[in-house]
């Protein structure tokens, strides 16, 4: 079952990471502190909630799933193509760096990020024993983001594409995605004649499909083992946070990954 739920905090976990030698979640909104517009395991620092109680329901969320919540490694997240390989967790007292991916081969760390519509991209390599977690929202996606992690796990650790693992996970679907011009013409920009499958117009709106577009840039990398949620964030609020349905007056759900 891709959902657990064993006490109040619900996650959902891929199917694909079974058996494998990993911790992963990807946690709902449920079984956390914050009120409204936040309720309740909001993990997002920046959107007006009570920092202790954010701080409260990551510590929750890592405890959940048997991880230190003081081995986690979380960045901020700015919407770019940079990535970041750490061998240590982030102390409480290091400023957050600036990235939009994270990877690591040490088992004491924890990566960490929030999500509230974007794609959330875990990968393991199961042979060279790294995971990541990626963060692709529409200039994420453009700018390949998740195409820069996996040239970063080869040039790195000497991984294998066609070893690599992904899960593409709840986030925006296609069909509550419209996107404008400047939008439209960066992804005709970037992917050329394929942009057509990922571009669906209907009237007179466009809509963009980051779950495809992502799925083709690894698939351009050589991951061919991607396994999709196929969960879209707008629709199914009891469970996520979205920024488009509820017009920015939400929270974050988080994502952990780690080796064990």
């Amino acid at each position: 079952m891709p959902f657990h739920q064993p006490d109040l905090i619900r996650y959902y976990t891929f199917d694909s990471f079974e058996g494998e030698n990993i911790k992963h979640a990807v946690f709902t909104r449920r079984g956390g502190l914050s009120p409204e517009p936040w309720a309740s395991l909001n993990v997002g620092g920046l959107r007006g909630d009570d920092p202790d109680r954010v701080y409260q329901n990551r510590v929750r969320s890592f405890q959940e799933v048997g991880r230190d919540p003081d081995s986690v490694y979380d960045v901020w997240q700015v919407h770019s193509a940079d990535v970041i390989w750490t061998t240590g967790s982030r102390p409480a007292n290091v400023r957050h760096r600036k990235a939009d991916a994270i990877l690591t081969d040490r088992a004491e760390v924890t990566l960490f990020m929030r999500f509230g519509d974007c794609v959330p991209i875990l990968l393991h390599d199961p042979v060279k024993k790294i995971v990541g977690v990626v963060h692709a929202g529409w200039m994420g996606t453009v700018k390949g983001i998740i195409s820069e992690t996996v040239r970063t796990m080869q040039t790195a650790y000497r991984c294998d594409p066609s070893n690599i693992l992904a899960a593409i996970g709840p986030s925006i679907a296609v069909h509550h995605y419209e996107v404008g011009a400047e939008v439209v013409q960066q992804v005709e920009e970037v992917f050329a004649d394929d942009a057509k499958e990922f571009l669906v117009r209907k009237n007179e709106s466009t809509y963009f499909d980051l779950w495809r577009a992502n799925q083709h840039l690894l698939e351009n990398m050589g991951v061919n083992k991607v396994e999709l949620s196929g969960i879209c964030t707008a629709c199914n609020l009891d469970d996520w946070y979205s920024h488009r349905a509820e017009k920015g007056q939400t929270g974050r759900f988080g994502v952990l990954i780690s080796l064990r």
